[in-house]
């Protein structure tokens, strides 16, 4: 499966329980980067809008760039009280967008879909001269708690192609993708707590994770239930995570 169409039966898990962001992301960009009510936004990969919707809160015009039809949908079905967002049908790539009209190029958990040099030329093609681009991920924290180890376990034992896709895979690949401009480095902390079924979701919402139909599926979720099972606190498990706040410039 190519990576537009991932996560096409998986859009309402991912709406309702992938992480959103910290505010404090745009408390950085303002005092580093100048971000401002008025700079125009594009979210590269742009899914349900869990990002966009950070600076649409900001008062940002904000440019919805997503392949997938049903997660662009989605995110216009969530975000249509915002009369300053656009969506895009494009990708990272090719992003229909016009020469030097961009001030912040975005991309939340996305970047390890793009073709990176395709990409970079398309970034450098649409930022202003001072324009900045700015890559997140929300990594969850794979040691950190007993429950959060076992769940790490659970992935790896039912999801074959879970190490290949992981963002981590591509933490090298950044300083050279700002290359030779630098590049800086924030962490936030961000947590979501859960109950069983928010749990199940959060782990269906996952590109790699069995689905129904697939033998694994029902013994993945027994797996799931019994990790629960020995780790919550008052029915409630937490998911913790460093936001990881890649940015830069692509030219001087």
């Amino acid at each position: 499966m190519n990576s537009v169409n991932r996560f096409s039966s998986r859009v309402e898990n991912y709406a309702e329980y992938r992480p959103g962001y910290p505010p404090g992301i745009l408390e950085v960009l303002k005092l580093d980067c100048g971000l401002t009510e008025e700079s125009v936004i594009a979210d590269i990969g742009s899914g349900t809008g869990l990002l966009s919707e950070a600076f649409l809160k900001n008062g940002n015009v904000v440019l919805g760039i997503e392949p997938n039809e049903l997660m662009k949908a989605k995110a216009e079905d969530l975000l249509k009280s915002f009369a300053k967002f656009r969506s895009v049908s494009a990708t990272a790539e090719t992003t229909t967008l016009p020469d030097g009209s961009i001030d912040f190029i975005t991309a939340g958990q996305a970047f390890h879909w793009f073709d990176r040099e395709a990409a970079k030329r398309e970034f450098a093609r649409l930022l202003k001269p001072d324009g900045w681009v700015v890559l997140v991920w929300n990594a969850r924290r794979l040691a950190a708690t007993p429950f959060l180890r076992d769940y790490e376990g659970l992935l790896l034992r039912y999801s074959p192609d879970y190490p290949g896709v992981r963002h981590e895979n591509v933490d090298d690949e950044i300083g050279g993708f700002f290359a030779p401009q630098p590049m800086k480095l924030v962490s936030l902390e961000n947590v979501q707590r859960f109950d069983f079924e928010a749990v199940k979701g959060r782990l269906c919402s996952s590109s790699y994770a069995p689905e129904p139909g697939n033998p694994n599926f029902e013994r993945m979720l027994k797996d799931l239930q019994d990790i629960f099972n020995e780790h919550n606190e008052n029915g409630v498990v937490n998911f913790d995570y460093d936001t990881r706040v890649y940015y830069g410039r692509l030219r001087s």
